[in-house]
């Protein structure tokens, strides 16, 4: 969005997509992470509060680019509650998280009219190989990358696809913009299924593009979700949840458990 939204990255990560590993068959390393020292652990107050804290390495990345690309958020924000509403139809449909759509954000500014140098289209910057395979129909007449209700499907079926091969959303993120052949190359290098420690081994536009997502999802709702956190995270995040609520059903004289045996008692 916005610096580099329409650039090589989303034709590659959508050809290489469909060229090296099977749409619909995927083969991954088992993931044995754990919460590395730069993971962050909301605090139980902050999950009763329904707050999912930034990762550490994230903080300055979304701050600068929150303050540089201000003045762009705001318009968008303002045309953006007939496409959301949309997109949270339809990803509820799929059963994921409605918070993706913020990746439309990224990929277009929510512009059906958009379109990028390499031929990518529509709010979700489909390219033609990729709308065809996901079922979108492309004519002189009626091109439905264009259509938000139907790109938006496309796109649903597509982030769960690479959900299922890659159980992180972050890692999907990544894999949205450069394909999943290069998010594997990282992970390989870096012996770690963790976007925050594999990172460095990705192509920059593609470790930027997660960052934007991230920003851009804390520019709207204020907050994180399922979809700011690495696995690792999110097993951590559910875990104190289920101890938050647990405390939080029980009288306050058996609820003695400190919060911060809550967050890190594992």
């Amino acid at each position: 969005m916005l610096n580099s939204k329409f650039s090589k990255a989303v034709f590659c990560g959508h050809l290489f997509l469909f060229i090296a590993v099977p749409f619909t068959s995927y083969q991954h390393p088992q993931n044995n992470d754990v919460l590395g020292e730069d993971d962050t652990i909301p605090a139980v107050s902050a999950v009763i509060a329904n707050k999912v804290q930034l990762n550490k390495n994230a903080v300055r990345f979304v701050h600068n680019y929150i303050q540089k690309n201000n003045e762009e958020l705001v318009k968008i924000k303002q045309r953006s509650k007939s496409p959301f509403k949309t997109m949270d139809v339809v990803f509820r449909k799929y059963g994921l998280p409605v918070e993706l759509k913020y990746l439309a954000v990224i990929e277009s500014e929510l512009k059906t009219s958009a379109v990028s140098r390499v031929g990518a289209v529509g709010p979700w910057q489909f390219m033609p190989v990729t709308a065809k395979i996901l079922g979108l129909k492309i004519s002189a007449a009626n091109d439905e990358r264009k259509q938000y209700n139907k790109s938006t499907k496309a796109a649903a079926v597509y982030l769960r696809d690479l959900y299922t091969e890659f159980g992180d959303w972050l890692l999907v993120m990544a894999a949205y913009n450069c394909g999943p052949g290069p998010v594997y190359t990282a992970i390989h290098k870096s012996g770690s299924r963790n976007f925050w420690n594999l990172q460095a081994y990705l192509p920059g536009e593609s470790r930027d593009h997660v960052k934007k997502f991230i920003a851009t999802h804390y520019y709207f709702e204020g907050n994180g979700s399922v979809t700011t956190l690495t696995k690792a995270e999110n097993i951590k995040y559910s875990k104190i949840q289920m101890l938050a609520q647990a405390k939080a059903s029980v009288p306050a004289k058996q609820a003695a458990v400190s919060e911060q045996s809550i967050a890190y008692g594992f």
